[in-house]
Protein backbone atom coordinates (compact mmCIF):
# COMPACT_ATOMS: atom_id res chain seq x y z
CA UNK A 1 0.00 0.00 0.00
CA UNK A 2 3.03 2.20 0.44
CA UNK A 3 4.57 1.44 -2.91
CA UNK A 4 0.87 2.61 -4.24
CA UNK A 5 0.60 5.62 -2.55
CA UNK A 6 4.25 6.51 -3.50
CA UNK A 7 3.28 5.84 -7.37
CA UNK A 8 -0.27 7.52 -6.72
CA UNK A 9 1.35 10.87 -5.16
CA UNK A 10 4.33 10.98 -8.02
CA UNK A 11 1.15 10.88 -10.12
CA UNK A 12 -0.65 14.02 -8.47
CA UNK A 13 2.82 15.67 -8.42
CA UNK A 14 3.46 15.54 -11.99
CA UNK A 15 -0.23 16.54 -12.79
CA UNK A 16 0.12 19.67 -10.52
CA UNK A 17 3.25 20.91 -12.41
CA UNK A 18 1.36 20.98 -15.78
CA UNK A 19 -2.13 22.91 -16.68
CA UNK A 20 -5.13 23.85 -14.26
CA UNK A 21 -7.46 21.13 -14.27
CA UNK A 22 -9.87 20.69 -17.10
CA UNK A 23 -13.20 20.67 -16.77
CA UNK A 24 -16.16 19.16 -16.24
CA UNK A 25 -14.97 16.49 -14.01
CA UNK A 26 -15.79 13.59 -15.76
CA UNK A 27 -12.83 11.65 -16.88
CA UNK A 28 -10.71 14.16 -15.18
CA UNK A 29 -7.06 12.69 -13.87
CA UNK A 30 -7.01 15.33 -11.48
CA UNK A 31 -10.19 13.70 -9.80
CA UNK A 32 -9.71 10.50 -11.01
CA UNK A 33 -6.13 10.30 -8.91
CA UNK A 34 -7.71 12.22 -5.84
CA UNK A 35 -10.08 8.98 -5.68
CA UNK A 36 -7.53 6.80 -6.00
CA UNK A 37 -5.29 8.67 -3.21
CA UNK A 38 -8.13 8.77 -0.58
CA UNK A 39 -8.57 5.03 -1.15
CA UNK A 40 -5.38 3.95 -0.59
CA UNK A 41 -5.13 6.12 2.16
CA UNK A 42 -8.34 4.22 3.23
CA UNK A 43 -6.83 1.02 2.96
CA UNK A 44 -3.62 1.59 4.62
CA UNK A 45 -4.95 2.93 8.05
CA UNK A 46 -7.28 -0.39 8.02
CA UNK A 47 -3.87 -2.63 7.03
CA UNK A 48 -1.89 -0.91 9.45
CA UNK A 49 -4.41 -1.95 12.38
CA UNK A 50 -4.40 -5.35 11.28
CA UNK A 51 -0.77 -5.59 10.33
CA UNK A 52 -0.46 -4.64 14.32
CA UNK A 53 -2.89 -7.09 15.87
CA UNK A 54 -1.17 -9.90 13.21
CA UNK A 55 2.18 -8.87 14.53
CA UNK A 56 0.69 -9.09 18.54
CA UNK A 57 -0.19 -12.44 17.96
CA UNK A 58 2.91 -13.25 16.09
CA UNK A 59 5.09 -11.91 19.22
CA UNK A 60 2.82 -13.47 21.95
CA UNK A 61 3.42 -17.21 19.45
CA UNK A 62 7.07 -16.29 19.51
CA UNK A 63 6.50 -15.67 23.59
CA UNK A 64 5.79 -19.18 24.23
CA UNK A 65 8.44 -20.79 22.75
CA UNK A 66 10.89 -18.22 24.02
CA UNK A 67 9.47 -19.04 27.44
CA UNK A 68 10.36 -23.26 26.79
CA UNK A 69 14.02 -22.15 25.91
CA UNK A 70 14.58 -19.34 28.41
CA UNK A 71 11.65 -18.34 30.96
CA UNK A 72 13.71 -16.21 33.56
CA UNK A 73 14.63 -13.86 30.45
CA UNK A 74 11.22 -12.59 29.23
CA UNK A 75 10.72 -9.29 31.18
CA UNK A 76 7.13 -8.13 30.44
CA UNK A 77 4.06 -9.69 30.67
CA UNK A 78 1.96 -10.54 28.00
CA UNK A 79 -0.39 -7.47 28.52
CA UNK A 80 2.44 -5.34 27.14
CA UNK A 81 1.77 -6.99 23.89
CA UNK A 82 -1.19 -4.49 23.92
CA UNK A 83 -0.01 -1.45 25.99
CA UNK A 84 2.80 -1.24 24.51
CA UNK A 85 1.53 -0.40 20.84
CA UNK A 86 -0.79 2.47 22.81
CA UNK A 87 0.86 4.07 25.50
CA UNK A 88 2.56 7.36 25.07
CA UNK A 89 6.56 7.11 25.79
CA UNK A 90 5.78 2.87 26.50
CA UNK A 91 5.54 2.58 22.56
CA UNK A 92 8.83 3.78 21.99
CA UNK A 93 10.70 0.67 23.93
CA UNK A 94 8.30 -2.12 25.06
CA UNK A 95 7.91 -3.57 21.52
CA UNK A 96 11.85 -3.42 21.03
CA UNK A 97 12.07 -5.23 24.58
CA UNK A 98 9.59 -7.85 23.51
CA UNK A 99 11.98 -8.77 20.60
CA UNK A 100 15.17 -8.37 22.33
CA UNK A 101 14.08 -11.22 24.68
CA UNK A 102 12.78 -13.23 21.54
CA UNK A 103 16.36 -13.17 20.23
CA UNK A 104 18.53 -13.82 23.37
CA UNK A 105 16.20 -16.74 23.95
CA UNK A 106 16.92 -18.09 20.49
CA UNK A 107 20.71 -18.05 20.95
CA UNK A 108 22.28 -20.94 22.76
CA UNK A 109 22.60 -20.71 26.54
CA UNK A 110 25.71 -18.62 27.89
CA UNK A 111 25.61 -16.93 24.67
CA UNK A 112 22.63 -15.00 25.20
CA UNK A 113 22.82 -11.35 24.64
CA UNK A 114 19.89 -8.97 23.96
CA UNK A 115 20.22 -7.00 20.81
CA UNK A 116 21.70 -6.79 17.55
CA UNK A 117 22.60 -4.55 15.02
CA UNK A 118 19.78 -5.72 12.61
CA UNK A 119 17.15 -5.18 15.50
CA UNK A 120 18.20 -1.72 15.77
CA UNK A 121 17.85 -0.81 12.65
CA UNK A 122 14.55 -2.57 11.97
CA UNK A 123 13.38 -0.27 15.05
CA UNK A 124 14.95 2.75 13.89
CA UNK A 125 12.92 2.48 10.84
CA UNK A 126 9.58 1.41 12.66
CA UNK A 127 9.84 4.80 14.35
CA UNK A 128 11.39 7.09 11.70
CA UNK A 129 7.86 5.43 9.49
CA UNK A 130 5.37 6.33 12.32
CA UNK A 131 6.49 9.60 13.38
CA UNK A 132 8.28 11.13 10.40
CA UNK A 133 6.20 13.45 7.73
CA UNK A 134 3.09 11.95 9.53
CA UNK A 135 1.78 15.82 8.88
CA UNK A 136 1.98 15.56 5.42
CA UNK A 137 -1.56 14.04 4.31
CA UNK A 138 -2.96 16.91 6.72
CA UNK A 139 -0.70 19.43 5.08
CA UNK A 140 -1.93 18.45 1.41
CA UNK A 141 -5.33 18.97 3.27
CA UNK A 142 -4.78 22.17 3.51
CA UNK A 143 -2.70 23.29 0.85
CA UNK A 144 -3.90 26.84 -0.39
CA UNK A 145 -1.92 26.71 -3.86
CA UNK A 146 0.17 24.16 -6.52
CA UNK A 147 2.94 24.82 -4.75
CA UNK A 148 2.05 23.74 -0.95
CA UNK A 149 0.33 21.23 -2.63
CA UNK A 150 3.42 19.98 -4.12
CA UNK A 151 5.23 20.27 -0.90
CA UNK A 152 3.05 18.06 1.10
CA UNK A 153 3.32 15.52 -1.72
CA UNK A 154 7.18 15.58 -1.78
CA UNK A 155 7.22 14.81 2.03
CA UNK A 156 4.52 12.09 1.86
CA UNK A 157 6.35 10.23 -0.50
CA UNK A 158 9.50 10.64 1.84
CA UNK A 159 7.02 9.04 5.06
CA UNK A 160 5.94 6.12 2.64
CA UNK A 161 9.42 5.46 1.56
CA UNK A 162 10.11 5.17 5.17
CA UNK A 163 7.56 2.86 5.31
CA UNK A 164 8.57 0.88 3.10
CA UNK A 165 12.12 0.46 4.26
CA UNK A 166 10.29 -0.43 7.52
CA UNK A 167 8.30 -2.78 6.28
CA UNK A 168 10.99 -4.64 4.21
CA UNK A 169 13.04 -4.76 7.80
CA UNK A 170 10.28 -6.19 9.76
CA UNK A 171 10.17 -9.30 7.17
CA UNK A 172 13.66 -9.84 7.81
CA UNK A 173 13.21 -9.68 11.64
CA UNK A 174 10.55 -11.94 11.49
CA UNK A 175 12.03 -14.49 9.41
CA UNK A 176 14.96 -14.14 11.11
CA UNK A 177 13.36 -14.58 14.67
CA UNK A 178 11.42 -17.43 12.93
CA UNK A 179 14.37 -19.42 11.93
CA UNK A 180 16.55 -19.09 15.11
CA UNK A 181 13.71 -20.21 17.61
CA UNK A 182 12.86 -23.23 15.41
CA UNK A 183 15.82 -24.25 15.38
CA UNK A 184 16.93 -23.36 18.91
CA UNK A 185 13.72 -25.43 19.98
CA UNK A 186 14.31 -28.51 17.55
CA UNK A 187 17.96 -28.59 19.64
CA UNK A 188 16.54 -28.02 22.79
CA UNK A 189 14.28 -30.89 22.52
CA UNK A 190 17.07 -33.03 20.93
CA UNK A 191 19.16 -31.86 24.15
CA UNK A 192 16.53 -33.15 26.62
CA UNK A 193 15.89 -37.29 25.57
CA UNK A 194 20.26 -37.19 25.32
CA UNK A 195 20.00 -36.35 29.34
CA UNK A 196 17.76 -38.29 30.27
CA UNK A 197 19.17 -41.59 28.34
CA UNK A 198 22.25 -40.76 30.21
CA UNK A 199 20.77 -40.72 33.59
CA UNK A 200 19.47 -44.00 32.98
CA UNK A 201 22.35 -45.48 31.54
CA UNK A 202 24.16 -44.35 34.84
CA UNK A 203 21.63 -45.74 37.07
Amino acid sequence: MSLALVLTSWYKYRLLAGASPPRPFVNNPFVEADVYFRNLLGWQAGLLVLSLLQFSVWLADMRDVAETLWPEGQRRRRAWLVFGWVLPVVQLFVPKMFVNDLWAASRPEGRRRRGHPLLTAWWLAVLAAANAYGHAVDDLKKAADVDQARHALRQLMIGESLHICAVVLSVTVVWQLVRRLERAKAEASVEVPLVGNGASALG
